[in-house]
This record gives structure tokens, sequence and C-alpha cells, in this order.
């Protein structure tokens, strides 16, 4: 028993170091695998308890943070109780370091140079898994979902503009959306596309002022998802019971509504929180993972269900 909360005890305070400080990436069990850009990649996928091959099923990606792996990613946000009980397909995939520099084989999603994002071409990855969960199982196509921790959530924000094609709501943990991404002209979403952001104000990875040079600030990225939604500009704000008092922080939701009441936007603000994972470490008056599938079940690529 002693050996397990050590275990536990490790994980918990290495993620809070922008998830794992681990670069050992060896194949997860029961993983799957695909070549893409003449790379091998894993991925884990979980299959409901309640699927049937005659039903079609949404999918959730769940992305583990910066230097991080698929057990990162299950151990502080597992999915697979929520999967049995509403009948997603639930896939965790793996990243890798930068193919161009050896000095940096950190497994990450976003890259600091065009070159590196090319020759690993982790959006064109995640295309091809649903490519081939589409020729395997029953998937519903309008029903694709992003989240994500730290590094992970900033790709969820990154999948949300580049392949809108493919997905239809995202959630992003303690993170944000990189300068160069917000500002560029050349992909936009194409679609109602409803994002929920889960922010500590006290976050020192992502700060919730910003991060310049490299990422946006919290009301930044929020404003970013409010006009492309098309969304009043003023939220309705909620205090949340504060029920676990002894976790440092609060919460608060803010809602963003277009003209017809429907909400596309929302932010949970973790006042005094961290670089965390409300609901596993950090705040615990939340249940990101709840949250996170709560909101975004409410939508398909065509907006509203």
């Amino acid at each position: 028993m002693k050996k397990i909360l050590c275990f536990f005890f490790l994980v918990v305070c290495s993620c809070q170091n922008d998830d794992l400080k681990n670069t050992d990436i060896d194949s997860y069990p029961g993983s799957l695998s695909l070549i893409h850009n003449g790379i091998n990649r894993e991925y884990y996928v979980y299959l409901p308890s309640i699927y049937n091959k005659d039903s079609i099923a949404p999918v959730m990606f769940n992305f583990h943070g910066g230097s991080g792996n698929i057990a990162a990613a299950i151990e502080y946000s597992d999915m697979r109780n929520l999967a049995d009980l509403n009948g997603f397909i639930l896939v965790y995939p793996q990243a890798i370091g930068d193919q161009t520099d050896s000095s940096k084989p950190s497994p990450v999603w976003t890259y600091k140079t065009l070159a590196a994002t090319t020759a690993v071409d982790n959006i064109g990855f995640i295309e091809a898994i649903i490519d081939s969960l589409a020729t395997e199982y029953n998937i519903d196509q309008e029903r694709i979902y992003a989240c994500g921790y730290s590094n992970g959530g900033e790709f969820s924000q990154e999948l949300a503009v580049r392949l809108s094609s493919r997905i239809a709501s995202i959630a992003s943990v303690s993170s944000s959306m990189q300068v160069d991404t917000f500002n560029q002209t050349e992909q936009k979403p194409i679609h109602p596309l409803a994002v929920l952001t889960i922010n500590g104000t006290e976050d020192t990875y992502y700060q919730y002022n910003g991060t310049l040079p490299y990422f946006e600030s919290i009301s930044q990225l929020n404003n970013f998802w409010v006009n492309h939604n098309q969304c009043n500009t003023e939220p309705l704000v909620v205090e949340l019971a504060n029920t676990n008092t002894t976790d440092g922080s609060t919460v608060e939701r803010y809602s963003w509504s277009n003209s017809t009441g429907e909400v596309y936007v929302e932010h949970l603000k973790i006042i005094e929180g961290g670089h965390d994972f409300p609901g596993s470490f950090g705040n615990m008056d939340i249940n990101s993972n709840n949250e996170i599938w709560n909101f975004v079940s409410q939508y398909d690529i065509n907006g509203i269900r």
C-alpha cells in the first residue's frame, strides 16, 4: 500500500510541473500504433463497456501535458468511467520530441519551429487516428471532441483552429493559445465551435494575464472564441460553492451565449489556483473530467445538439 501511495504522490507532484517530467514513453499496455510522416506513433483506445457496433459512438481525445505520456494523462484525467457511462470512445495519443533537434527529446504537442512542426505533423497524426477509428468502429464523425492539460490543452486549441472540419468542441485545462495561432489568418474554424477553458489565476506556466510573446492571456483566449461564435460579449457569472475549504481556491463560472441563449463559450476561473488539474490536484470544488464531458457533449460539428 505504501508503494502505491508513494507512486501517486510522485505523479501528482510531477504533474504540477507541466505534467510528468519524464521522457520515458515506452508503449502503454494495450496501445495501438500507426505510421505517420514515416514515424511510428502510439495511441491508446478505450472502448466503453456499452459500446455496440450497431450504434454510432462519439469520440473523445485526451492529450497529456508537455514531457508527459499516456500513463500520466490517465493518472490525473481518467475518463474511462465516464466513457462507460456515456458510451464515448476514449483516445489518449502519445506525443514525441522534436525530430529536427536531438537535444529536445521530450514529448510535446507543439514545437518552436515550422520545420519541427512539419516533420512531426501532430495535427495530421490526429486526423490519421480519426480515419483509422472510422475503419474499425462505428464512430460519430459529427461528435469528435478534444481536451487536454497544459501543452495538451494548447494543442486542443490548435486543433480547434486548424482541424475544425473534424472537431466539434474542445476543452483546455491550465493552458492557452499560441500567439502565432491567435494572430494567423490562413486557417480559421469553419463552424460554430464550443470551447471550455479551465484556468488558475496563479498559474506560473500559462499565466492568466498572458505569457508573452508565446501565449495569449485567458481573457484574449476566451474573447477569440466569443467573437468566433458570435456570442454576447457580457458573460453570465456564477460563483460556485466552495465545497472544499482546504484547497486554497474558489471557482467562478463565466458563460457566454449567442443571440438565442445557447452557451458556446464557458470559462471556469480558479481563483488562487495554479497549474493544476482541478478534481485531481489543486482545486477540488470541481471535477475537470465531468465539467469537460458535460460541456462538450452538448454539441456536434453543426453546433448545439
